[in-house]
């Protein structure tokens, strides 16, 4: 796809946040539900390109990151502006709910 999915781990988290908005899917490959969302968050990539950063973070890869903002249950969403959290939803949500959280974060 042509869109700006973006991959992260411990070592670049906090630099992909730090600027704009930044919706970040925290999955593991295991994960049901996780391989459920995938499609919408492939296509908020292409959708949101250019407004947001939509990034995937494999909970297994990155456990640093994921202790440190507690997310103990997966898929967990979370959007950050400039950052910091803005909001976060678990569980599947439908491209609609998920891209507003984006919109209402850029405004």
């Amino acid at each position: 796809m042509a869109g700006n999915l973006v991959y992260l781990d411990d070592e670049n988290f906090q630099k992909t946040i730090s600027k704009g908005v930044t919706l970040v899917d925290f999955f593991a490959d295991w994960c049901g539900p996780c391989k459920m969302i995938a499609p919408i968050i492939d296509e908020l990539s292409v959708e949101m390109n250019g407004k947001a950063t939509i990034a995937k973070l494999d909970i297994e890869k990155a456990q640093a990151t994921t202790s440190s903002l507690g997310v103990t249950s997966i898929p967990t969403i979370i959007v950050f502006k400039d950052g910091r959290e803005v909001n976060r939803v678990v569980g599947i949500r439908d491209k609609e709910s998920l891209k507003k959280l984006i919109t209402t974060s850029l405004a």
